[in-house]
């Protein structure tokens, strides 16, 4: 199939990419003219790991393109798909639409012959049916539907999930489209993927619940780690417990500062301020806005605490910038929350990430950033874990004590194991954890 994909950050990307893996003819479109250049050479402006060699495969075979013409790219497609940002409005939070609205615009004028538009971008409930709408006043002779394909991708793990799907939600009106949709996603449904066809609101719903329950899996769990802290508990014992009921899964019930990244914050914000519009909150949803505010804000409460009440003067070496590992994307990041703090707080901040500082550079000031995590360790009081990327699980601790002016670790990810970091003569100050032995699995005899 011919298929243009509108818009190439990290959905449009990545998409793009697996579409022309499966086969398609994919041309990637972006009103960016340095970061089509860029791509044309070889150059992905993104972290995640494949994607590189993904898209360098996919150029070669013929099947990706890139280009800024959006006319020229749409005409003639069987697909076109919308996959533009849609940040949070500053003034109220609800999604900015703006960019789905002038890009559906501009493919109803350049489309000729049956189109389905479709909308990738993570958008509430209702946008389908405006996308509609525009493209009937801007051409209303043609032939075209739109359907809603909500994205389930995690960084850092894109590419498995768009080829390795749980499952695909189409929100269609008529079987015609439906019947493109089917097409479309062959090499997935071939493979025993379930194909969910929906009607347009339904899938939109779904993009956002999903979402919003997830980050109240993490919101719960943080919670649950709290009170182990005050009874004494282990987290990850309670985790483990929870998870190996099948009615809940072990996903997303891992302790830690608060949820961040691109998704989470802005889809339970959008969604329960479109559920506010129409007369049915969602309370729960906001409770869990409102709880990982208030967490993200309190991360830097325990350094200090644990270094006596004072951090004034103190050297503080953060570990872990990007709001999860193998990704370079830094929106909405606990680290933001926590290196804001610790700095009014009076600390000296030394960061280091693997992929995330040029990004924390712009969001985050007056910290000093290092070139490795050794750097970042040097003569600091503290090593606060932020992130858990791999390579500070692999860490020599014996070596880390020599730099370090105190041998203490603050632990906001449950990365290293107590007992280990013990041993080898430090204080440890993890989520949720008493210290106490962790609980084992065995089957029944």
């Amino acid at each position: 199939m011919r298929i243009a994909m509108i818009g190439t950050g990290y959905v449009g990307l990545v998409s793009g990419a697996c579409f022309a893996e499966f086969g398609h003819d994919v041309a990637c479109v972006d009103i960016d003219a340095n970061k089509i250049a860029r791509l044309r050479g070889g150059e992905i402006p993104i972290y995640e790991p494949g994607l590189e060699e993904l898209v360098a495969r996919n150029v070669e075979a013929g099947r990706l393109s890139f280009s800024t013409d959006l006319a020229a790219a749409v005409s003639g497609r069987d697909c076109v798909f919308i996959a533009v940002g849609t940040p949070p409005r500053p003034e109220d939070g609800h999604a900015d639409l703006s960019h789905v609205y002038t890009a559906a615009d501009q493919i109803a004028r350049a489309i000729d012959g049956y189109t389905v538009i479709i909308d990738k971008s993570t958008v509430p409930v209702g946008t389908a049916r405006a996308v509609m709408a525009i493209a009937t006043k801007a051409l209303p002779r043609a032939e075209w539907d739109v359907v809603s394909n909500p994205e389930f991708l995690r960084e850092g793990a894109a590419i498995e999930d768009f080829m390795k799907p749980d499952r695909v939600v189409v929100g269609a009106d008529s079987e015609r489209a439906r019947s493109v949709m089917r097409e479309l996603y062959a090499p997935l449904s071939d493979k025993g993927v379930p194909i969910l066809m929906t009607g347009v609101e339904s899938a939109e719903i779904v993009k956002y619940a999903t979402n919003a329950f997830l980050a109240t899996k993490v919101t719960f769990i943080n919670e649950m780690a709290d009170l182990c802290e005050k009874v004494g508990g282990d987290v990850e014992d309670v985790a483990l417990g929870l998870g190996l009921d099948d009615r809940i899964g072990s996903k997303f019930l891992r302790a830690g500062p608060g949820y961040g990244g691109s998704c989470f914050p802005k889809d339970t914000l959008a969604l329960a301020k479109t559920a506010e519009s129409v007369g049915a909150p969602t309370r729960i949803v906001e409770a869990v806005i409102a709880k990982n505010h208030e967490r993200k804000g309190a991360m830097a409460d325990r350094v200090e605490a644990a270094l006596g009440g004072d951090l004034t003067g103190k050297t503080v070496a953060v570990l872990g910038l990007t709001f999860k590992p193998d990704t370079d994307d830094m929106r909405e990041s606990p680290s933001i929350d926590v290196v804001a703090s610790l700095i009014r707080k009076g600390a000296h901040v030394r960061a280091y990430d693997p992929q995330g500082m040029e990004h924390a550079k712009s969001l985050i000031n007056g910290a000093v950033f290092c070139a490795d995590a050794h750097a970042a360790l040097d003569g600091a009081s503290a090593l606060v874990l932020v992130t858990e990327w791999a390579e500070f699980a692999e860490l020599d601790l014996a070596q880390i004590k020599t730099l370090m002016a105190n041998p203490l670790i603050v632990d906001l990810r449950n990365l290293f194991d107590p007992a280990a970091v013990s041993r080898a003569g430090f204080s440890y100050l993890g989520i949720g954890r008493s210290g106490r032995a962790t609980a084992a699995v065995s089957s029944a005899d």
